[in-house]
């Protein structure tokens, strides 16, 4: 019987081997298709000035602006400045401490580059250095700050038009001879970023035609200018301009800039619209590699919460070519005392602002929507969100969307 026995032996080596073989391909496979991100959402302000923008703002009556020698922004000659200024307006710490104690997750400072206080242009010009170390030590656990400027570009050649620009160890006069837009895209491509994360940008209300009419893109800078304005001071207003640069091929997701001037609106926690960002956690290397990647979305609810995927792959991402678009969309608002933050429509839209489709629920502080779409032409699509009252801004308006969310490329 001695062979039954050693056949047995051999079947349960084959056997045992098998096993361990398969565990260890799953293993395998674990390490290779790790599980997918959580993230959470986080919402903040991603636009505003501070007193370094000391050419116009709260600061002053009748405030006015003009260009000087030297290509920089000063006060109009009939400004007078408040006595008690700085109440209305401060320098980067006050505006962080202040975002901070009305619970913002995130706020970004963005002064004009050209004004009086930037010049001349070093990366140890003392107001520069001050902005990122305000940044630096206004960041904690629980809230991020961070350095940016805004490039105004007024006077062209190459377009006109606003860029924030987030997180650069070193800055640009937009004014000055020569700093045109195709300029400031090729610095981007090469400037470092000021410590943890990437650098990035955002277009600023941007009119349709803004930019040269969108020109001067390539997939370098493309994966730099990564955001846009679709509202700015809490107005919804730039749509046009959102679609005009999508169907240019610009990839951008939606943000929300306050573009603040100056202080009262921020402590009285009138500016209600907000950036979201989609981010694996609250740290400052987090949330700017999110907006790099696109993971953003507008609101004038000031914490609605959005977010979908496609094909299993989150908002901003660039899908590979596929002829169905299974959507899998989730929006709560947790403000359930509040009728008017009840969601009463969701669209897919596409191409040149084409509606795919329309969600009509029930309004319902929480909606879950999983439509099936078959495209095997378009570039792009987004979603838009509407609640029953409009929003939580000063002039609310059911009639328009309250959120929009990044889109998803179809790589196509």
């Amino acid at each position: 019987m001695k062979w039954r026995d050693t056949l047995t032996q051999q079947l349960l080596r084959v056997f045992t081997l098998a096993v361990a073989s398969c565990a260890i391909a799953q293993l395998a496979a674990q390490e290779t298709n790790p599980p997918a991100a959580a993230y959470h959402i986080y919402a903040g302000n991603t636009h505003s000035h501070t007193s370094y923008t000391w050419s116009h703002g709260q600061q002053w009556d009748n405030p006015q602006h003009l260009v000087v020698a030297g290509a920089t922004d000063a006060p109009g000659p009939n400004n007078v400045l408040k006595p008690d200024w700085k109440k209305f307006q401060g320098p980067p710490a006050k505006h962080f401490a202040i975002a901070k104690s009305m619970g913002y997750d995130f706020y970004v400072t963005s002064d004009h580059s050209q004004e009086a206080p930037f010049q001349p242009v070093s990366s140890t010009n003392a107001a520069w250095l001050d902005t990122k170390a305000a940044a630096a030590a206004a960041t904690d656990s629980h809230f991020i700050a961070l350095a940016g400027y805004e490039h105004s570009e007024n006077n062209g050649p190459g377009g006109k038009g606003h860029i924030n620009v987030i997180n650069s160890a070193e800055y640009l006069n937009a004014l000055a001879p020569g700093i045109d837009l195709p300029c400031l895209y090729k610095w981007l491509k090469t400037v470092p970023p000021n410590g943890d994360g990437p650098v990035v940008a955002s277009f600023n209300h941007p009119g349709p035609h803004q930019y040269a009419d969108w020109a001067n893109r390539d997939p370098q800078i493309t994966d730099i200018i990564t955001m846009l304005e679709v509202i700015n001071s809490d107005k919804g207003s730039h749509y046009q301009g959102f679609l005009n640069a999508l169907d240019k091929g610009w990839k951008v997701s939606p943000i929300s800039g306050g573009d603040n001037h100056g202080l009262p609106d921020m402590a009285r926690n009138r500016s209600k619209a907000r950036t979201f960002v989609l981010a694996t956690n609250l740290t400052k290397a987090a949330l700017l590699e999110a907006m790099k990647h696109r993971r953003t979305y507008a609101s004038l609810d000031g914490n609605i919460q959005c977010q979908y995927t496609v094909n299993g792959e989150i908002m901003g991402s660039t899908l590979n070519q596929p002829g169905i678009f299974k959507f899998d969309i989730s929006i709560n608002d947790p403000d359930t005392s509040k009728p008017g933050d009840k969601i009463t429509k969701i669209d897919i839209v596409k191409d040149r602002g084409v509606v795919v489709e329309t969600d009509n629920p029930s309004p319902a502080y929480s909606v879950r929507w999983r439509p099936v779409i078959k495209d095997t032409s378009s570039k792009y699509f987004f979603v838009r969100v509407w609640n029953a009252g409009g929003g939580d801004t000063a002039s609310p308006n059911a009639a328009q969307p309250v959120a929009w969310l990044a889109p998803v490329w179809t790589g196509k």
